[in-house]
């Protein structure tokens, strides 16, 4: 029997094919649902990295995925809040965060670990 396929473990492991690279805005973010959930997806320097949280503000429920991204960091288009994203969290209150999910991408596509409930380690490490 063949070794299996990275595309195939990490199927097993929980993960969802979510969208291609090639249909993600470089530079910003994309708009994506899945499942009912609104998410958005970010490709980070160094090439080949990505991010996915969910795509409403927890400030006014603005749409993150229009907002503009400098530094790993996206600024809501609404009122300005800015979230890390490599964390999730509010970078002028630490009393705010938006979830992200653990992502990478595989075979030209982003992957996302959506099952649960908490955000878990990418168990690829990637």
């Amino acid at each position: 029997m063949p070794d299996p396929s990275p595309a195939t473990i990490i199927l097993a492991m929980g993960w969802v094919r979510l969208i291609a690279v090639e249909r993600c805005r470089p530079g910003g973010g994309t708009f994506v649902e899945h499942e009912g959930r609104e998410l958005a997806v970010f490709l980070l320097d160094p090439p080949g990295t990505v991010a996915v949280i969910d795509n409403a503000c927890p400030h006014a429920s603005g749409n993150l995925s229009g907002g503009e991204v400098a530094d790993g960091v996206v600024t809501c288009p609404w009122h300005q809040w800015q979230f890390d994203l490599t964390t999730g969290q509010c970078v002028h209150s630490r009393m705010a965060r938006v979830r992200r999910y653990p992502a990478r991408i595989e075979d030209g596509y982003v992957w996302v670990q959506i099952a649960g409930a908490p955000e878990r380690e990418d168990p690829g490490g990637a």
